[in-house]
C-alpha cells in the first residue's frame, strides 16, 4: 500500500498509508484461492467472512463486498487499520505458507472505505421492536460492536458515554495518523442510523449507578465495557515532576482534544519540549513517540525500552514505521529516576539492562548491569507501562465480582456475577486490542438477547 514519504509524514498528522486504487484492490484479492477450508475465518476475533467478501471485491463488486464485511463487523473502516492482521487472520492464510499472505486488512480497509466516499452505506432491514431496553456503558470497540448487534436484533439499545466524544480508546488513545477521527464518527454514525442511542458526558457510578439505570430506569440488562484507562505509572522518583505524562493524557490531549493544534486552533496545552522520552515497548508507546515527533517544536524522540527489539510487543509495522520517522530506540534501558529542578523535569536517570531467564510473561527477563546509569536530557517524558481498570463501576455495583487487579470477573459470553449485567473487552481481560474487545462485543450480544428474551 503506497504511504506519505517518512520526512514529509512526521512534520504532519495526516494518515500514514494512502490506501488502494480500486485496480490494486482487484489484483490483491484476485490472489486469493478460496480456500474450501478458510483459516483465516478462525483467526477473526468477529468471524468476518473473509473469502465471500474478497470474492467481491475480486470481481469489482464493491459494494456486495462491504455488505458481506458488515453482516458480522460494525467496524470494518477501524478494523482494517488497527487490527493486528498479522496475528490473527493473515499469520493462518493458506498461501500464506509460501507467499505473503493476502493483505486481508487492506482489502477491508479499502471496501469500507470505497462504501463511504461513495455513499452507498446500505441499512440492514431491522426486525420488529421486542420491546427490550439495554444499557451499554462505554462507547468503545466493545460497547459500539455489543450496542450495533443488539439494535440490529430488534431491541432498544443505549450507551452511556463518559465522555463529550463516543468512541472510546478510539478517539482517545489512537492517533489521527493512524485513525482519522472522521473514520470513527462515520462508524459512529452508522450505528446511530440503525437505532441506537448515544449520551455522552455521563459517567455511570456517579451520573447514575448499574442499579439505578435497572431498577429506575427499567433496563432488562447492562452491558460493560468500560475498557482500561486507569494507567499505571513506575513508582520510581520524581514522577511528580511537571513534565512526566501518562501515555494515556498525553494521547488524549492530542487526539481527543486537538493538542497539536495548540494555541493557535486548540486550548489544550501538550508538552513543549524539544527532547521527549517515551518509556515502555506496546503499540501505546509507539503511538506516544510518533505523535510527540510531529508535534513542530520537538526535537528528539526517544523509546526507553528495558528489554530487545525481539521482545517489543508492539505491531512490527509500527516500529518500522517509528525507525523510518526518526524515533531513536533505547533498547535494553530501564529508567531509574527522573531529575528536575524548581519543579520541572530535565533529565532521566537510566541503567542498562541485560536479558536473563524468561519471566511470567515468556520474555526474557531485565536484569540490572552494575555501574552502567547514565543520564538522559529530556524536558518531557510519557509513561506507557501499561494500564488497569477504573474503579468506580466496582465500588458502585455491589455483588459485582472482580479480580485483585480490579478487572470483572466474567465468563466466556460476558456474564458477570450480577443478574442481568454482562462484561467484555479491556475491563474484563486487561489492556489488549481493538478488535479482541470487539470479538467480546458480540458474544455478549448473543447472550443478551437470549437472556432479555426469556424473562418474563
Amino acid at each position: 500500500m503506497p504511504e506519505q514519504d517518512p520526512l514529509a509524514r512526521a512534520q504532519n498528522f495526516l494518515e500514514v498509508p494512502l490506501g488502494y486504487t480500486p485496480q490494486m484492490a482487484v489484483e490483491e484479492a484476485e490472489r486469493c484461492i478460496q480456500c474450501k477450508n478458510p483459516k483465516c475465518m478462525e483467526g477473526c476475533p468477529v468471524n468476518v467472512k473473509i473469502p465471500q467478501f474478497i470474492f467481491h471485491v475480486a470481481l469489482g463488486n464493491f459494494e456486495l463486498a462491504a455488505q458481506k464485511l458488515k453482516e458480522t463487523n460494525a467496524l470494518p473502516a477501524v478494523c482494517g487499520r488497527v487490527c493486528p492482521q498479522e496475528e490473527q487472520c493473515e499469520a493462518v492464510c493458506t498461501i500464506g505458507a509460501k507467499v505473503e499472505p493476502i493483505a486481508i486488512g487492506r482489502l477491508e480497509r479499502f471496501v469500507a472505505d470505497w462504501e463511504r466516499a461513495s455513499g452507498k452505506v446500505s441499512l440492514p432491514t431491522l426486525p420488529p421492536s421486542t420491546g427490550k431496553k439495554i444499557a451499554v456503558i462505554g462507547a468503545g470497540p466493545a460497547g459500539l460492536t455489543c450496542a450495533g448487534d443488539l439494535a440490529k436484533l430488534g431491541h432498544a439499545v443505549t450507551i452511556f458515554e463518559a465522555l463529550h466524544k463516543p468512541g472510546g480508546v478510539l478517539v482517545y488513545g489512537i492517533p489521527e495518523f493512524r485513525l482519522p477521527k472522521q473514520i470513527v464518527d462515520a462508524e459512529v454514525d452508522y450505528l446511530k442510523k440503525i437505532g441506537v442511542r448515544i449520551e455522552c458526558d455521563f459517567v455511570v457510578g456517579m451520573t447514575r449507578t448499574i442499579d439505578e439505570l435497572m431498577s429506575e430506569d427499567s433496563f432488562d440488562a447492562v452491558f460493560i465495557g468500560t475498557g482500561a484507562g486507569l494507567p499505571y505509572f513506575m513508582g520510581i522518583p520524581g514522577e511528580n515532576l511537571n513534565g512526566v505524562y501518562s501515555a494515556n493524557e498525553f494521547l488524549t490531549r492530542v487526539n481527543l482534544m486537538k493538542g497539536f493544534e495548540f494555541p493557535n486552533h486548540a486550548d489544550t496545552p501538550v508538552p513543549m519540549a524539544k527532547h521527549v522520552a517515551v518509556i515502555g515497548g506496546g503499540n501505546t508507546a509507539m503511538d506516544a513517540a510518533r505523535t510527540a515527533r510531529r508535534l513542530p517544536w520537538t526535537e528528539k524522540v526517544y523509546i526507553v525500552y528495558r528489554r530487545s527489539q525481539v521482545e517489543m510487543p508492539a505491531r512490527k509495522e509500527e516500529i518500522h514505521h517509528g525507525e523510518q520517522e526518526g524515533i531513536e530506540f533505547l533498547l535494553l534501558t530501564n529508567p531509574t529516576r527522573f531529575l528536575g529542578a524548581n519543579g520541572w523535569l530535565n533529565g532521566m536517570e537510566c541503567q542498562k539492562m541485560d536479558l536473563g531467564e524468561p519471566d511470567a510473561s515468556g520474555r526474557r527477563k531485565p536484569v540490572p548491569i552494575a555501574g552502567s546509569e547514565f543520564t538522559l536530557e529530556v524536558e518531557a517524558a510519557i509513561v506507557a507501562t501499561g494500564n488497569g481498570s477504573n474503579p468506580l463501576i466496582n465500588k458502585t455495583t455491589p455483588g459485582l465480582a472482580s479480580n485483585k487487579y480490579g478487572n470483572i470477573i466474567a465468563d466466556e459470553t460476558g456474564k458477570t456475577s450480577r443478574e442481568g449485567v454482562w462484561a467484555g473487552g479491556d475491563i474484563v481481560i486487561g489492556a489488549a486490542t481493538v478488535i479482541k474487545a470487539m470479538g467480546a462485543g458480540k458474544k455478549a450480544a448473543v447472550a443478551i438477547h437470549e437472556y432479555v428474551l426469556s424473562k418474563k
